[in-house]
């Protein structure tokens, strides 16, 4: 898929999106290089994961993904024989909890339903209980390390407990004692040793090693002779406990290493379970369904939403094509919400290609494209110069050279920015000759010449956003087989100009183009009452059949 309809179409803002909902950063970067699959089975094998895991979030709630961090490199450094700190061995400590629990998050009960595709990820994890136990019953956060990690261990830090005790009770005896001698009634500490801070004028009346001095010189810091040896018995304490730390990392990062292919399958799993999970996140959000996925390139998208917009607000559509015609050509005002119906069909293929579910209806289909082109623009401004003509224009040439009968391309104001006569002219030659390569087309176009072109041309449609002349504004729904009309008239008077003023430009308009916009008109008024009594029919039709 072109990186330009990526952008154009905003695929990477959906991936911004996607990206809040995966818990490690491995989760994040399978979304990062998330672009649409090349194959019908693997399109449709990512959308039932997708699915399950929309299912299974519904019925069993959040996965068990607590404390579930990316081990990349933690794994690389245990494989080549490193030994891992405490912080590095709680997330792969964590890492196998997961697994261990995602297996039973998965387990189907008697009466539950099947989720094939997460079992089966689930049944690669392979839990290995004792090295995670062993993991969290040594290591209490990423710089502390639990007593019972070892025996050793323990009598060490009873011991040391005990000796600091006694060199406590000793110091404040020998405080008390000196307490004249010293700038405050108090011990401290220097490098792990317990000193007295000594006025510098009484430094030989408590006899005893020097440490350090205060940066004004006043103060010495000594250690009372008498504590030396207590000192150096907790010293030494200390280095044993440094040393049995030690030897415990090592050996739980030896006990990793051991086990490193599995440890390693178990991340990998979980990384794309992580992935799966978050696209069934965001379908949650968006109230996203499975659309089926075509072979023929049709397609039929039943009241779709732009992801992009405010769901307060966006309006869905109806949007289909492929069986009975080939291209849709959507004419009407500028101002008619066309532009939002190519983003729409475009970025919903996009979504479901990746495996993403789309904001839909349930039945709805999309079509398998290898390529989707889209020369979307910025296109509402008064003035359009050359410049941009000829931009418009190079996309467009690049789209002719790469088009085929597995394209579905899209045209904002094919053919805008120049003459009228010519732009049309082209519009209908760029059209035909994609057309004759079997390539799906949808395009929009305020030519009223189009309007005909679709109307006489097998295999092309007329559609239409439908227009509120009363409130001046878009209703953003597509009419498919009505082409669009210009409103001008009707919206110019609205607007306070005069019906004189009316009546002579209808004069200058040949009576061919007037009875043609009343045929609009009248199809317009007749489709939406017919829509309005098909949608009443289909939910009567519905209740019956429930009852």
């Amino acid at each position: 898929m072109k990186e330009r309809t990526l952008r154009i179409l905003e695929f990477n803002k959906i991936k911004n999106k996607l990206r809040n909902y995966a818990v490690t950063s491995g989760g994040k970067e399978l979304i990062d290089n998330l672009t649409p699959y090349g194959s019908v089975f693997e399109v449709e094998k990512k959308l039932e994961e997708t699915n399950e895991a929309l299912g299974i979030l519904i019925r069993k709630g959040t996965p068990p993904f607590e404390g579930l961090y990316e081990t990349k490199e933690e794994l690389e450094r245990a494989g080549k024989g490193g030994v891992l700190n405490p912080g590095q061995l709680i997330k792969i400590g964590n890492m196998l909890r997961c697994s261990r629990k995602f297996k039973d998050y998965v387990a189907r009960k008697d009466d539950e339903i099947g989720y094939k595709n997460l079992e089966d990820l689930a049944y690669i994890l392979v839990p290995l209980k004792n090295l995670e136990s062993e993991i969290d019953n040594a290591i209490i956060s990423e710089e502390e390390i639990s007593d019972k990690a070892s025996g050793t261990l323990y009598n060490i830090r009873r011991s040391l407990k005990e000796k600091n005790s006694s060199v406590r009770e000793k110091i404040n005896s020998i405080v008390r004692s000196n307490s004249k001698y010293l700038q405050d009634s108090l011990y401290t500490m220097r490098g792990d040793r317990y000193v007295l801070p000594v006025k510098a004028e009484y430094k030989g009346a408590v006899p005893g090693l020097v440490h350090d001095q205060s940066s004004t010189g006043a103060t010495l810091f000594i250690e009372p002779i008498s504590l030396v040896n207590l000192n150096n018995e907790i010293k030494e304490l200390m280095l044993k406990e440094k040393a049995e730390i030690e030897r415990i990392l090592s050996e739980l990062s030896s006990k990793v290493y051991d086990n490193i292919d599995t440890i390693k399958s178990n991340s990998n799993i979980l990384r794309e379970l992580d992935f799966i999970f978050a696209k069934g996140k965001y379908a949650s959000a968006l109230n996203a369904i499975k659309p089926t996925v075509t072979t023929d390139r049709s397609f039929d998208i039943i009241a779709g939403k732009h992801p992009l917009i405010d769901p307060k607000t966006v309006v869905p559509s109806d949007i289909y094509l492929g069986k009975d015609f080939t291209t849709l050509m959507i004419t009407g005002p500028n101002t008619g919400g066309k532009t939002v119906t190519l983003k729409t069909v475009g970025l919903l293929h996009l979504m479901a290609l990746s495996g993403l579910l789309i904001p839909a209806k349930d039945g709805s289909t999309i079509g398998f494209f290898k390529d989707i082109f889209a020369d979307i623009g910025d296109e509402q401004s008064i003035e359009q110069s050359l410049s941009t003509f000829s931009s418009h224009m190079t996309n467009i040439v690049s789209i002719l050279d790469e088009a085929n009968s597995n394209s579905l391309v899209l045209f904002d104001e094919l053919g805008s920015g120049t003459d009228p006569v010519e732009g049309a002219a082209l519009a209908v030659a760029i059209i035909e000759t994609l057309n004759k390569r079997g390539s799906r087309i949808i395009a929009t176009t305020h030519y009223s010449e189009l309007k005909g072109y679709a109307l006489k041309t097998p295999g092309v449609e007329n559609a239409s956003v439908e227009f509120d002349v009363e409130t001046l504004r878009p209703t953003y729904r597509l009419l498919i087989g009505i082409p669009g009309k210009s409103n001008a008239f009707e919206i110019s008077k609205r607007l306070g100009l005069s019906t004189d003023v009316i009546s002579k430009a209808k004069d200058f308009m040949s009576e061919e183009n007037l009875q043609f916009e009343d045929l609009i008109r009248d199809l317009q008024e007749k489709s939406i009452v017919a829509n309005r009594d098909a949608r009443e029919a289909y939910r009567i039709k519905q209740e019956a059949e429930e009852l």
